[in-house]
């Protein structure tokens, strides 16, 4: 009989085990949904069986967690079996339930971004750090890229910077308006640092020294919270943000890679709040070399 193998389960985990009413009720629930499933009886289930299984219920919109938690009870129960019965192999050996998708990165709002760089200060830590934010913003850098920012990288005429990013490899991104504007004051601020040409890196301290990543990474928490932001402030987190305003704005997928520095389109994905299959239609779209032929 098809309750038999259950029933010594649950008295298995009842009386020797010892587990919560809970826990034994949600054993259960899972094993039913199992029995239901399955066009065959339990103890005759084969690793083919158990897969479809599964699928289906992937299929009706179960999460990855959801579905871990009900593949750990099936094996649970054949393990049992395995170990109590004649029942000579465990179906569900070897097989994984399905990942759930990446986590979607953490963004700012437009009016958080806004909020963040409205450094009204002129000293020297006002204008400075106005000019990383804006940048940091403006162009979707990483950290490394921004610290190592020559003055030579700058094209003034252009608008744009040249910027080295991982695998050295080198790119040319364009400058907003007002992240220009903020690093034309800065640089004015920077000349008047002592013997400020000696070094070739664009954000420096009063000392003339490179700025290193700590330094920005503390100056974007103060900044965090002297302007009220209750988001824990990083730099990636402007990073994403960027490429998450951006997207959404213009749709153009290929541009935000390019921006981002990512050899693959599957990586962009990680800094977008659109689903994969979405960001794939609108390369399909786009790309000369994906696009349907007409007829």
């Amino acid at each position: 009989m098809i309750e038999k193998p259950l029933d010594l389960f649950l008295n298995h985990i009842r009386y020797e085990k010892r587990l919560s009413a809970l826990t034994i009720k949600s054993y259960l629930a899972d094993l039913n949904k199992l029995k239901k499933l399955l066009q065959v009886e339990i103890q005759e289930a084969k690793t083919e069986d158990i897969r479809l299984s599964l699928s289906k219920l992937h299929s009706q919109g179960l999460s990855s967690k959801s579905l871990a938690r009900i593949l750990s009870a099936w094996r649970n129960f054949f393990q049992f079996l395995v170990k109590s019965t004649n029942l000579k192999s465990d179906p569900t050996s070897g097989i994984r339930a399905p990942k759930g998708g990446k986590k979607l990165p953490q963004t700012l709002s437009i009016d958080q971004v806004f909020k963040l760089i409205e450094i009204k200060e002129k000293d020297f830590y006002g204008i400075r750090d106005k000019a990383i934010l804006e940048l940091f913003y403006s162009s979707g850098l990483r950290l490394s890229e921004l610290t190592n920012i020559r003055m030579l990288d700058l094209d003034m005429n252009d608008r744009s910077i040249q910027v080295l990013g991982k695998g050295n490899k080198s790119r040319i991104i364009p400058v907003g308006g007002k992240a220009f504007a903020s690093i034309q004051l800065w640089i004015n601020e920077r000349s008047k640092i002592k013997n400020c040409e000696e070094s070739a890196f664009l954000f420096l301290n009063q000392k003339g020294a490179k700025l290193t990543n700590r330094a920005i990474q503390y100056r974007l928490k103060y900044w965090a919270e002297k302007n009220n932001i209750p988001e824990n402030i990083h730099p990636h987190l402007l990073r994403h943000s960027f490429a998450s305003h951006v997207l959404q704005s213009s749709q153009d997928l290929r541009a935000v890679q390019e921006l981002l520095g990512h050899s693959n389109i599957s990586t962009t994905q990680i800094y977008t709040h659109l689903d994969f299959q979405h960001l794939a239609k609108i390369y399909d779209q786009s790309h000369p070399r994906s696009k349907k032929k007409m007829d």
